[in-house]
């Protein structure tokens, strides 16, 4: 999961024209005309039936409290500052009596440390997640908990909100001084979704594992998954599983769970903690800011993907740190156990239940192997070279022992820039079989580059695209995604893999936007972009069909708006601010001399003019943006003195400010200091255009200079040219794919069209005999309509269309996404 900056956006026309590629349509009914031209008889890519995958990383609260079902927050009682700076052992629990979380050698085991010890005629309540544990009327929850006692005492287990008692209590009996588990199951009476869990001791306790989970998981499995949101991955059909991330994989210490290192909590997610008994399994900080159990771990993941029929993808550590941490661990030792311990996953996965750890699979309840064909070391790293050294130590070990293991590398945490074009360098020296790819990027991008991967060279290594999304949950969104994934499907024989990310979001505990499937603790819906991801994965095809299409007519304008300053977690000074003309005509001259009334305050932070220059100096605020000018200046010089004064970034210029949410701006020591790199922002979505290593110095004055030109751009610093770039690639709204569905016979012409006005087009089939009726389906809505709880705006509608001949017409609904599946004869 890469970390970059965005905002949402207002509407997809907006989105195009902003750019100055497409002219505003007046009116929803408007037409363009294009044609689409078929060649059935050429043979395009092969598409794999693994095309299409789903990425599930623990973010946004996705595992506990989530997809995991238990329905007990904190249920060990690990909860830790480590997790959290507000965490405390008892977050989410309220004590009525007297009771403490006690850390000492009356633990139940090493790995699960902490403990509540309960005094007698004393409770402790269980708030869940969200408003509070959910339950329906007439469903059984199993309660268990691991206990101990003295002497003799009696647990009475209730179920209660506000209105009363949602299930009768039930009494458990604890008969042993040493540690046991305990289960009594409960009825829901009513049902809610703000119930607490209580337990009540007669005699003082030891507890542990507080669990409440309902009997009715997805496929009915004892520690299970939610069964909604386990039905909605189902329901996509993915060709593969990708877990478990992401940030979790490459950040923090990669030392193991134990005495010998201090019982780290803030570890990379290792697989070793995340098998055997859930009492057993290790407790983590997660990167995203809270805890997580691994009672949702590898064993877990494996089965998902099995029941799906989905391919599993591992992800393992290549100990070099990412997401903003960016070390390189120099421990041999430590690789080596590393190495080892991606060998012995291989082995988990698919040895026989003879062999050291298929016998531990096999005693978890899958004797049989879950046949893992591809493994990936690392997620990235924005260290290539470092990654890319202990990359090989992994690629070696695992090819020597399991040739036909299939080891992925990555090209860092963007799309094109120094990291990326090195990485990519040495994956293809090295001959890596697939290099994951990962971006997320505005909309107006995802339209520019459908292109992408028509130039990749098809004898080098393969792509897996594992990580992207344009930046919001509105159906725009959904629109241009599905636009780049019709590149995506034409360059099928160089992308093998792909898949949106992140998957799960729940509503109230939110880390990263956009996300797939959203959810609460008692319901869950399918975001605009799940539902073209749907559409897609349910009608891969198995070939390509090569095909043509016409394009939209488009206006390129010269790059214009005002000017601006900004800062970004940094405090920072500008001064002697010039704007001239192509011919050197003073549009904008500005010393502060007099103050800064010429200027928009339209971001964060605390801007005043001290000491004559003009400074922000609220070092924790974001996108401070002020603005001077006018939106229609074009062809013009940017000259600014910027200094950096505090903080963890440098400091940004724009250029071509139509608004808040549509300007172009040079972030220089952007990245915690580490790169410098032009963003074009289109809606509130940022993309970078270019991007080096770089860093500022605090306290030194730069000589800023932008040169705008039509619409190239050429930027310097302290008078060197530091870069250069020509925005001219249209954000063509109007895009396509044909594939054949060998077992139908069906051809699925699959059109996109992401603008205002309809798309009345001429379908050539290149004389293929076909049936007069295709069955259509079709996402239409307004680009800004978002699903929510209470609202399905953007849903498939299936019809059928009689038209259908070698050659035809079929008028493509504005803002819309549509496949015909016409049989052929």
């Amino acid at each position: 999961m890469s970390r970059t900056r965005w905002r949402l956006g207002l509407s997809a026309t907006a989105l195009l024209v902003a750019a100055g590629t497409i002219p505003a349509p007046a009116h929803a009914e408007d037409v363009t005309d294009y044609a689409i031209t078929v060649d059935p008889i050429a043979k395009g890519a092969r598409i794999d039936d693994t095309m299409y995958g789903v990425f599930f990383e623990d973010i946004n609260r996705a595992a506990d409290g989530g997809l995991y079902a238990e329905l007990v927050q904190n249920r060990s009682f690990e909860y830790s500052t480590a997790d959290n700076t507000s965490y405390t052992p008892l977050t989410s629990w309220t004590v009525d009596g007297t009771a403490q979380v006690v850390n000492d050698s009356g633990r139940l085991n090493e790995r699960n440390r902490s403990y509540l010890s309960l005094g007698a005629g004393s409770s402790v309540t269980n708030a869940g997640y969200n408003t509070g544990i959910h339950v329906e009327a007439g469903k059984k929850y199993d309660f268990s908990v691991w206990a101990r006692a003295d002497s003799r005492t009696a647990l009475t287990v209730s179920l209660q909100d506000a209105d009363g008692s949602l299930a009768t209590a039930r009494t458990v009996a604890v008969t042993r001084s040493g540690w046991a588990q305990y289960k009594v199951t409960l009825t829901a009476t009513r049902t809610s979704s703000d119930g607490r869990l209580t337990v009540a001791s007669s005699a003082a306790a030891a507890l542990d594992m507080v669990s409440l989970f309902p009997r009715d998981t997805y496929r009915g499995e004892p520690n299970g998954l939610r069964k909604d949101l386990a039905e909605k991955i189902a329901a996509l059909h993915p060709g593969f599983v990708r877990f478990p991330g992401g940030c979790l994989v490459n950040t923090g210490s990669m030392d193991d769970y134990s005495e010998a290192s201090g019982w780290q909590r803030k570890r990379s997610y290792q697989w070793k903690d995340t098998i055997g008994p859930v009492e057993q399994r290790a407790t983590n900080s997660n990167f995203w800011g809270y805890n997580q159990s691994y009672g949702l771990g590898y064993y877990e993941y494996f089965r998902l993907s099995e029941d799906i029929g989905a391919m599993p993808l591992p992800v393992v550590p290549a100990l070099v740190t990412g997401c903003g941490q960016n070390q390189a661990v120099v421990d041999e030792a430590l690789l080596k156990r590393h190495v080892q311990d991606t060998l012995d996953l291989i082995e988990f996965a698919n040895g026989p239940a003879s062999s050291k750890w298929g016998k531990v699979r096999a005693s978890m309840g899958h004797a049989k192997p879950f046949h893992l064909t591809h493994i990936e070391v690392g997620n990235e790293e924005n260290l290539p070279n470092e990654f890319f050294a202990r990359f090989k130590e992994f690629r070696a070990a695992i090819q020597a022992k399991y040739p036909d293991i299939q080891v992925i590398s990555n090209s860092g945490p963007d799309d094109s820039g120094t990291t990326f074009d090195t990485a990519w360098q040495l994956n293809r020296e090295a001959k890596v079989d697939m290099v994951d790819e990962h971006y997320y990027n505005s909309p107006q991008w995802f339209l520019q580059n459908n292109d992408r991967y028509d130039s990749y060279d098809r004898s080098g290594p393969k792509v897996f695209l594992g990580e992207y999304a344009s930046q919001g949950n509105t159906f725009k969104n959904g629109l241009t995604e599905a636009a780049f994934m019709t590149g995506l499907e034409r360059n099928a024989d160089v992308v093998k893999l792909a898949s949106y990310a992140p998957l799960f979001a729940n509503e109230d505990y939110v880390q990263w936007r956009p996300d797939l499937i959203w959810f609460n603790n008692h319901a869950s819906w399918n975001s605009a972009n799940y539902e073209v991801q749907k559409l897609f994965m349910n009608n891969v095809g198995d070939r390509v069909v090569p095909s043509k299409a016409t394009g939209t007519p488009s206006l390129l304008a010269p790059i214009s708006g005002a000017v601006g300053l900004s800062t970004w977690a940094t405090t920072a000074a500008y001064d002697d601010v010039q704007v001239t003309d192509a011919e050197g005509r003073a549009l904008l001259t500005d010393d502060f001399s007099s103050g800064a009334s010429r200027w928009t305050h339209t971001g964060g932070g605390s801007w005043s003019v001290q000491d004559g220059q003009y400074m922000q100096t609220d070092v924790n605020a974001e996108n401070t943006m002020v603005s001077a000018g006018d939106p229609s200046w074009h062809d013009y010089d940017l000259r600014v003195k910027a200094t950096k004064k505090s903080g963890k970034e440098g400091f940004l210029v724009a250029f071509g400010v139509k608004d808040t949410g549509n300007f172009y701006w040079w972030n220089i020591g952007g990245w915690n200091n580490t790169q410098t790199a032009v963003e074009q922002a289109v809606d509130g979505g940022k993309s970078t255009l270019i991007s080096k290593p770089g860093s500022v110095e605090t306290g030194r004055t730069y000589d800023v200079d932008v040169k705008v030109r039509g619409r190239q751009v050429t930027l310097y610093l302290d008078g060197q040219e530091w870069g250069s770039f020509k925005d001219d690639k249209p954000a063509e709204p109007f895009r396509q794919v044909v594939t054949r569905d060998q077992k139908t016979g069906e051809l699925i012409v699959k059109v996109v069209n992401a603008q205002d006005s309809a798309a009345r087009t001429a379908i050539d089939l290149g004389g293929a005999k076909v049936a007069s009726k295709a069955r259509v389906t079709t996402l239409a809505a307004a680009p800004d309509a978002v699903n929510s709880e209470t609202s399905t705006a953007v849903a498939p509608v299936r019809s059928t269309f009689d038209g259908v001949a070698a050659r035809f017409s079929y008028t493509f609904p504005a803002n819309s996404v549509t496949f015909l599946r016409i049989r052929q004869r």
